[in-house]
């Protein structure tokens, strides 16, 4: 009995147990706040950056700190990858764009490691199986030409088709069909959008680089797409 008590009297380092790491998670907290303090001047998407970086460090509790969700976390990946000052107030019209619009399931964006890229699913620009841009796709195209006239990128449009073959006149084949769709939309952005040609160039990839499997209707619309793909600035 005697021993027993000399080991809860002791001050030795195995004691305190979860004293001492409430204690260092105490210290922790402290410095945490006083790093706010000092980025009280930063700008706001670093200081996000820094705070996501915190607590990914020190999350204790799974899941109790997910502060982020939905398009401000697809926004936020931006700083991850050192393009928050060029590529982030694109994505912003994009977004707003997309909203506009109503085509928050026919348009998407991501960042690659060639910049930002925004899919378009083939529907919203085309009639099925045909590289003419419908005209109802011609409020979309000006939209996206008033945000490339504005920014310094270069942009490459890019056509992607499914695996259906296809044998028309016009498109004797999937890479033609896809080649031709991403010259017309940029000769749209030049001719009506006003675009500088020397930053756009286009190209077709056919079947070759599809984002779902070939193995569904949905998946092969999915993969019938234009990409405007936004190169970061040197």
């Amino acid at each position: 009995m005697a021993k027993r008590k000399s080991k809860r009297g002791s001050s030795g380092p195995a004691a305190g147990g979860w004293e001492g790491v409430y204690s260092g998670f105490i210290l922790i907290m402290l410095c945490f706040f006083i790093m706010l303090c000092s980025f009280s001047k930063v700008a706001p998407n670093k200081m996000n950056k820094f705070v996501r970086s915190f607590v990914e460090s020190v999350d204790m509790f799974k899941g109790g700190f997910g502060f982020q969700t939905g398009e401000q976390a697809s926004d936020m990946q931006t700083e991850d990858v050192g393009l928050e000052e060029g590529l982030a107030p694109i994505i912003r019209q994009f977004v707003q764009m997309r909203d506009e619009f109503g085509l928050q399931k026919e348009m998407e964006y991501a960042i690659s490691t060639e910049g930002l890229v925004l899919q378009v699913f083939d529907s919203t620009l085309f009639d099925r199986g045909v590289a003419e841009i419908s005209p109802k796709a011609f409020p979309f195209l000006n939209k996206i030409a008033h945000i490339i006239s504005k920014s310094t990128h270069a942009v490459r449009i890019e056509g992607h088709t499914d695996n259906l073959p296809i044998h028309t006149e016009k498109s004797p084949s999937n890479w033609d069909l896809s080649t031709a769709r991403a010259v017309n939309v940029l000769r749209y952005l030049v001719d009506k959008g006003k675009c500088s040609p020397k930053r756009l160039s286009a190209a077709g990839f056919g079947e070759f680089q599809p984002i779902f499997p070939n193995d569904t209707p949905e998946h092969r619309a999915g993969n019938r797409r234009v990409e405007f793909v936004f190169s970061p600035d040197e």
